[in-house]
């Protein structure tokens, strides 16, 4: 093999080293920011608020999460929404209907649809696809956000992931790995929503976001904010509250 072959292949090899790493370093930094909004185990107070050009709408929302595989959502107010409870088990998500008293099972072609009327989307809510497991992950630059230095990670779906977005670009602070920034794109690569976390704050010993606004793209003077009153981080909760039948019980 000539000399220039061989430098060659070994460019190619180190680019393909080089490669890797950033993509686990990528993939590495996402997790750590899922982990710091989720813990083990979360219990959540939200103030859900959405607004359209001639009405505002805010809904009461208690939460339990259990790592990426467990969620319920329970709506408290207002009072024609009162004890509607979303589940999630692994890849099945589950609604309760109290006013009908029905239980039904979202199918994958729910999980691009509107939350509740919001500009989340059920997957955004519920968490159906996994951000760390059924995305490619790759650092495509540093920025600044809110005076914070940030990496600049570009997540694209894998080729086996019935996934909502065709891709995210988040923004992911480098000192304390909080989640600043969100773009959705679809398929076609036309950005759809943008996400941004504020009223960064303590929250059971953690530093988080304590406010995220999602705006759609193409829709003037509609948004819909997720507050934070309260959050409680890794107390025990076992698997056996994510059940149809606790979901019911719910108030």
């Amino acid at each position: 093999m000539s000399f220039l072959k061989s430098s060659i292949l070994a460019f190619l090899l180190l680019m393909a080293r080089l490669s890797f790493v950033q993509a686990q370093d990528a993939k590495e930094i996402v997790r750590k920011a899922d982990e710091k909004m989720r813990g083990n185990t979360s219990e959540a107070e939200l103030v859900i608020k959405t607004t359209r050009p001639s009405w505002t709408r805010e809904m009461s929302v208690k939460t339990w999460m259990k790592g990426n595989d467990y969620a319920m959502i329970l709506i408290q107010t207002p009072a024609k929404d009162k004890g509607t409870v979303f589940l999630k088990r692994k890849k099945e998500v589950w609604n309760w209907l109290p006013t009908v008293e029905r239980t039904i099972k979202l199918p994958p072609s729910m999980m691009s649809q509107s939350w509740m009327g919001t500009d989340f989307t059920n997957d955004d809510l519920v968490k159906e696809s996994s951000v760390l497991e059924d995305y490619t992950h790759t650092i495509i630059g540093d920025t600044m956000v809110a005076d914070r230095e940030s990496f600049l990670i570009q997540m694209i779906p894998k080729p086996e992931s019935a996934l909502v977005w065709g891709k995210l670009i988040i923004v992911i602070d480098k000192k304390d790995f909080l989640e600043l920034h969100t773009r959705f794109y679809d398929e076609d690569g036309y950005l759809v929503n943008t996400m941004t976390g504020y009223d960064i704050k303590q929250m059971d010993g953690r530093l988080i976001p304590t406010r995220f606004e999602m705006v759609p793209q193409d829709k003037k003077n509609q948004k819909t904010e997720i507050i934070y009153k309260s959050i409680r981080f890794n107390r025990p909760l076992e698997d056996s509250f994510f059940t149809m039948d606790q979901m019911r019980k719910l108030n």
